[in-house]
């Protein structure tokens, strides 16, 4: 009677057979991989709203405007005059909820807080606060002296319909 050599792991064969080693970590890793898949990753942290310096305060938007708007430059001082006579019919800016202004963005209904924002070095924009300055909702400061306000929306497209805007406070 000859003998036979006895497989790995020094065990005589049987009738059933039983998972490798490797066939066994192979089960294992398996398991771990579909239940990672079975599980959703937690969301992205929401991002942090910008810092901005804030050039012009609320407080020296508030108030009734006549408005105007122009698209060649020589039109400015024509344009603050014809705003100045919408006073009878006034764009109103009034005090928003939390620390900006109430506006209206181009082609909306409603009403939209609005905050002036500047990153340091770049123009002064106002615009939503969720926005980074200078977004397509954005409007650029052009000049504001107190009484006289020029705008000019960010976005080419909408920029090309309304031209510069001109904000002339009411007495």
């Amino acid at each position: 009677m000859s003998l036979s050599p006895l497989p790995l792991g020094g065990a005589a064969p049987s009738a059933t057979r039983t998972p490798s080693r490797s066939a066994a970590l192979a089960l294992v890793f398996g398991a771990f991989v579909l239940a990672g898949c079975a599980t959703e990753p937690p969301p992205p942290p929401a991002p942090a709203i910008p810092q901005y310096t804030s050039p012009i305060p609320a407080s020296a938007l508030v108030g009734r405007y006549g408005l105007a708007a122009y698209h060649r430059p020589q039109d400015a001082t024509r344009t603050e005059t014809q705003a100045r006579a919408q006073c009878s019919n006034p764009y109103v800016i009034t005090d928003g909820p939390n620390g900006g202004v109430m506006m209206y963005l181009a082609d909306d209904t409603k009403l939209t807080e609005v905050i002036s924002k500047q990153v340091p070095g770049q123009p002064t924009y106002i615009g939503p606060a969720e926005d980074p300055a200078g977004g397509e909702r954005d409007r650029q400061v052009i000049s504001f002296n107190g009484t006289v306000l020029q705008l000019k929306w960010v976005d080419p497209e909408i920029a090309k319909r309304y031209g510069i805007m001109v904000y002339v406070r009411c007495p």
